[in-house]
């Protein structure tokens, strides 16, 4: 008897047998609980660049106990809704009684699956990965009408009371410090504070030699020896072209010896910002409530783990929108100043958002009793951003030689034709990513297989429930009567998705529709809206809709986080840390190490422990390639002993020291790597 079954069973019987409410409440949460376990154990995700399909129905027979499981949950769940059908119409406004809950199940099943080659196999998936998830989310509404309402309406004023007052703002800055804490484990226990991500690697490298002083590096000999994705060779220089900003600040975190720890501190800081950013665009208890929400969210904490710039862009952009409140709420029009500055920071990390983060705030900073005084606060945000936009004038100047010509559109040019990255339509769009990108050019068909990804992708990892994490705000549009908070916290939605709309790339499946990661907290604050919405209505429905919540948070958290920590990201894409050690081990103190295997993980896994001078004891390390690379590298090394490491695409495994310590007359000959990447 699996675990999965075993639990199933138990909840099957204290639902049956159970002499109070509360019991039924927690057996029905303990069921959701279980079939979102198995139900995830059901799904082909794992440590490769792909999006996440439950597996056809035909292959369950590979996982039984999961399979009964899940099963077992729908038959329940069905019962329970049929038999407790009166009393969930009755707790419904009367204008869902309607037309309302089968257009709320239909966007739940339009968005429960990502695209497939074959449209047979999307549909059939659409319709099983919706099922499972209307049934996980009947499980957590049977726990919450399961409960009495006098004990309802109690939790309801109770939870409504800790929002307002000053347990609430506690319960906000212990959860950013529990943010920054559970980030930094995740970093530390799941992502082995390495680089895992190709564009983490180039980050990482960059902020090396921003740490040391430097705007570039020398161009490496061999050249082919050191080839590394998004770094590039230009004039004598090698440099990564990505923009500064966020180098610049990963390079404190080399400074102190942790840049690991950069993101998990940042992503504190967002929970800790997100509460007053919501709160000046809703209330104060809409603001904490989604503060709250993004502690948990495993989008936020997986790419607090990271070494990925979207971290450090929300906390710039959250930081800009409390000082255009600030300004706003004081009419100072230096706290304006100071959110136009930040805006054109995010530009700095991320140009595009950079140009959503302006939009947005542009207009919601456009409030005065004149129009005078409105275009005046527009000026000075707009001066704040393009001061500190322009600072990439003279970095681009120096990288390039031309301050209107940026490194990675130089660095794209290059390496895949002009325009290849560039943002608009045209068949010469997209670097030829065909399993990614599977459509050559960027047209109409492009924007609706990225809005498709991106949306399956956001909806799973925004809050990890089982339901899909958009239910709420689902049914906050459908109910037709959207408040000027929820309309403003709609806009930076509709900008962010649509200037994405406009680039060829939807981003990938690293980290969810992490290309749109800044619809977060808004799409945060509209959940947190829905949920307020639905307490309004009495408090009793206040204290159900909180323990729905809660049974949908518990499965992601106990459930969804470990599930998606051990299944995807440890060890992702193939890459691991071995080689730290091995570059600090004395014993290959002036070597220099030949790594044997693949451009991804083999060698973009080994090429941050690089040393920046070539000078010092630090072992050299080099991409074996082949005869014909080697002699070039023995020639440009001399008098260094050489080791040689097979990779893990060949090991199967860790790194393995094979060969050394040899003299360049002892390498032995070996076949050519050069095509392996």
């Amino acid at each position: 008897m699996t675990p999965f079954l075993a639990v199933v069973l138990l909840a099957l019987a204290v639902a049956i047998s159970a002499p109070s409410d509360w019991r039924r409440a927690a057996a029905w949460a303990a069921l959701g609980l279980t079939g979102y376990a198995a139900s995830l154990s059901l799904i082909e995700a794992g440590p490769f660049v792909r999006y996440q399909h439950y597996l056809p129905v035909q292959e369950w027979s590979r996982a039984p106990g999961a399979a009964f499981a899940v099963a077992l949950e729908v038959l329940l769940v069905i019962s329970g809704l049929w038999r407790g059908r009166s009393r969930i119409g009755d707790l419904l406004p009367p204008a869902w009684r309607g037309w309302r809950v089968a257009a709320l199940a239909a966007m739940i099943l339009l968005t429960s699956a990502a695209l497939s080659r074959s449209p047979q196999v999307f549909l059939a998936e659409l319709g099983l990965a919706g099922a499972i998830a209307m049934t996980h989310l009947g499980a957590a509404i049977l726990a919450a009408m399961a409960i009495p309402a006098d004990s309802a309406a109690r939790l309801g004023m109770a939870a409504n009371a800790w929002l307002d007052d000053a347990r609430g703002q506690r319960a906000v800055t212990w959860a950013a410090i529990g943010t920054a804490v559970a980030a930094a484990l995740l970093a530390w226990l799941v992502y082995e504070r390495h680089p895992h991500v190709p564009d983490e690697v180039a980050y990482l490298l960059h902020a090396r030699y921003f740490a040391a002083g430097l705007l570039w590096l020398p161009a490496p000999v061999p050249p082919e020896a050191f080839d590394t994705d998004l770094m590039f060779t230009s004039a004598g220089r090698w440099f990564s072209p990505v923009p500064p900003a966020w180098p610049a600040m990963l390079a404190v975190g080399v400074k102190l010896n942790a840049p690991w720890l950069v993101n998990p501190v940042f992503a504190g800081l967002n929970v800790a910002l997100a509460a007053p950013a919501l709160g000046a665009v809703t209330d104060r208890r809409t603001g904490r409530l989604g503060a709250l929400l993004l502690a948990v969210s495993p989008w936020h904490l997986f790419l607090g783990m990271s070494f990925l710039t979207h971290t450090f862009t929300l906390t710039c952009t959250l930081l800009a929108v409390v000082m255009v409140a600030r300004s706003r709420s004081t009419g100072a029009m230096g706290w304006m100043l100071a959110g136009g500055g930040l805006t054109g920071l995010v530009s700095l990390i991320r140009p595009l958002e950079g140009l959503a983060v302006a939009m947005a705030l542009g207009l919601w900073s456009l409030r005065g009793p004149t129009l005078v005084a409105r275009l005046l606060k527009g000026a000075v945000f707009t001066a704040g951003a393009m001061v500190v936009g322009a600072v990439t004038l003279p970095y681009n100047a120096a990288i390039t030689g031309s301050a209107w010509r940026f490194p990675l559109m130089l660095y794209t040019d290059t390496l895949y034709g002009d325009g290849s990255n560039a943002l608009g339509f045209g068949p010469n769009r997209g670097l030829g990513w065909s399993g990614l990108d599977p459509i050559p050019g960027h047209g109409l068909i492009d924007v609706v297989i990225n809005s498709n990804l991106n949306i399956f992708a956001g909806g799973i990892e925004l809050l990890g429930w089982g339901s899909g994490s958009l239910v709420v705000i689902f049914a906050l549009i459908l109910s037709g009567r959207l408040e000027r908070s929820e309309r403003a916290l709609l806009l930076p939605i509709v900008i962010v998705v649509g200037l994405h709309a406009a680039y060829w790339f939807s981003g990938g499946p690293d980290f969810g529709a992490r290309y749109w990661f800044l619809v977060i907290v808004p799409a945060l604050g509209l959940t947190a809206r829905g949920l307020v919405a639905a307490g309004n209505r009495g408090a009793a429905t206040a204290g159900r809709a909180a323990v729905a919540t809660l049974a949908l948070t518990s499965g992601a958290l106990l459930a969804f986080v470990p599930w998606r920590a051990a299944d995807k990201y440890w060890r992702y894409r193939g890459m691991r840390p071995e080689l730290r050690a091995i570059a600090a081990d004395p014993v290959f103190e002036h070597g220099l190490l030949l790594i044997r295997g693949r451009r991804h993980p083999d060698w973009a896994s080994a090429v941050v422990y690089n040393p920046l001078r070539t000078d010092g004891p630090a072992p050299i390390i080099a991409w074996d390639r082949g005869d014909s690379t080697r002699t070039r590298l023995l020639a440009q090394f001399p008098g260094r002993p050489v080791w040689l490491v097979d990779g893990p695409s060949i090991t199967g495994g860790s790194y393995r020291v094979v060969a050394g310590p040899l003299d360049a007359s002892h390498v032995p000959a070996g076949a050519d790597t050069a095509s392996r990447r």
